[in-house]
């Protein structure tokens, strides 16, 4: 590989012939050769997005130089457009403010500014990656507000979306399975009949207040930290700087952010990350019961709960033949663990506030924009490979209502609990159903008894 010469404030640092970065994201990548997880495109493109927006104003203000702010918006459009995403190569675990990805980004578009403006790719003449790319900001700024705006951005595509159909697949299946008896279940336990719709009506409206809750996180997300340049305080930024931005980022983006309320805030904590992430694992949390009821439910096939069926979407053993697993509940499960680790990630991150800025902030974006990718992901997957491919066994539920023992409480108005009682451990003593007991004994007539038992 051929290596060109960058100077920085520190020395002389080789960097790739052919690489846009320069110097600080050479230092950066040698020194944190950690996960090889680097951050998502989302985040790359909205990072891109604030250096175009605010090259754009900086013109407009007449504080950055009308030519060099052309060349600034046409390479950071580049980027926004996922162009040059070879080049963001530093680790997520790195300096905690990420400023060593802010560095990168200002010197990406720097550098292919320059190649616009002289054909020549690198240095820091005529566009300097700080003095003109991050005119007016500060990475305790800029990351804060490009977490913000990369989680809100992929919660509305892909992340509501994917869990709009979900809920629309799950209330599918209620409104179908609205008369078929089955037996209800607590504890584990044979219980009271319900319908088959009731208990997926119950699931879609847990997918419904999720999507509830993830809207109302929405007024903390849009708050953005642009404007507080290094502490809060806004020192060498414009005062108009933030608000213009944050305006043509809204444009951009199609979402309505706002400038912080209080900047010291903004940059100090990332509790709307914490909010958002919590908000996820609850999610996260009613897909694992619904994927794990599923998958209980379509158990068997011949000695399980079977009172569903799922669809056979691949062999389920490399020593079995015939068998076949529940896969996408499986999937679905192990996604919101991953999720439920992450918030456990970012609840740490959140603590990691100290004084005027949170130096957690790389390892919190990766976590929640990971989070909400995967949600949206399994969502999709859940409801198209599995959720509409439902069916119920008939049969099977009747037969199960038929045989319980729950059934005699829908006798207690008429004989007494402790009546009913003996007739039940009588059922379970002889084999014998409740109806045959109870027809046997001639404890009601059968015309009561059948409305009484669900018939």
């Amino acid at each position: 590989m051929k290596y060109r010469e960058e100077k920085d404030t520190m020395g002389i640092v080789k960097v790739p012939e052919d690489a846009y970065y320069g110097s600080q994201t050479q230092r950066a990548a040698d020194n944190f050769p950690i996960s090889g997880i680097t951050f998502p495109a989302i985040f790359i493109q909205s990072l891109a997005l604030v250096k175009k927006c605010a090259a754009r104003v900086n013109s407009e203000l007449g504080l950055l130089d009308s030519k060099l702010a052309e060349a600034i918006l046409k390479a950071a459009q580049e980027a926004v457009e996922g162009k040059h995403n070879d080049q963001f190569v530093i680790d997520i675990f790195q300096t905690g403010s990420g400023t060593s990805t802010n560095m990168n980004m200002n010197e990406v578009v720097a550098s292919r500014a320059n190649e616009i403006l002289t054909g020549k790719k690198g240095g820091r003449s005529p566009v300097h990656p700080n003095d003109h790319v991050n005119l007016g900001q500060s990475s305790n700024d800029v990351i804060p507000s490009v977490i913000h705006i990369a989680a809100l951005r992929l919660i509305y595509d892909p992340l509501i979306p994917a869990l709009q159909d979900l809920h629309l697949a799950l209330l599918k299946k209620s409104k179908e399975f609205k008369d078929v008896k089955k037996l209800g279940r607590t504890h584990l336990q044979d219980a009271l009949p319900i319908f088959l719709g009731q208990e997926f009506s119950g699931y879609a409206r847990q997918i419904e207040l999720g999507l509830e809750r993830i809207q109302a996180v929405e007024p903390r997300l849009t708050e953005l930290a642009l404007g507080g340049t290094a502490v809060g305080s806004g020192l060498n930024t414009h005062p108009e700087f933030a608000s213009r931005v944050i305006s043509q980022i809204s444009e951009s983006s199609g979402l309505s952010f706002k400038e912080a309320k209080n900047h010291f805030e903004a940059q100090a904590a990332q509790d709307a990350a914490v909010e958002t992430s919590g908000v996820l694992k609850t999610v996260a949390v009613s897909l694992v019961k619904i994927a794990n009821d599923i998958r209980w439910l379509a158990s068997g096939p011949r000695s399980g709960i079977g009172e569903i069926s799922i669809p056979s979407l691949q062999p389920g053993s490399s020593i079995m033949p015939g068998k076949v697993n529940p896969v996408i509940p499986e999937a679905v499960i192990q996604v919101a663990a991953q999720v439920m680790g992450n918030d456990t990630t970012i609840m740490i991150g959140g603590q990691g506030g100290y004084f005027e800025l949170n130096v957690m902030l790389p390892v919190i974006a990766h976590n929640l924009l990971q989070s909400i990718t995967l949600l949206a992901s399994a969502s999709i997957v859940f409801a198209e490979k599995c959720i509409l491919g439902i069916t119920a066994n008939r049969k099977t539920c009747e037969t199960y209502i038929e045989k319980s023992l729950a059934l005699v409480t829908g006798l207690v108005p008429e004989i007494g609990y402790d009546r009913a009682a003996a007739l039940a451990k009588k059922a379970n003593e002889t084999g014998k159903t409740v109806r045959e007991i109870a027809m046997e004994e001639k404890i009601l007539p059968k015309d009561t008894l059948d409305k009484l038992l669900w018939a």
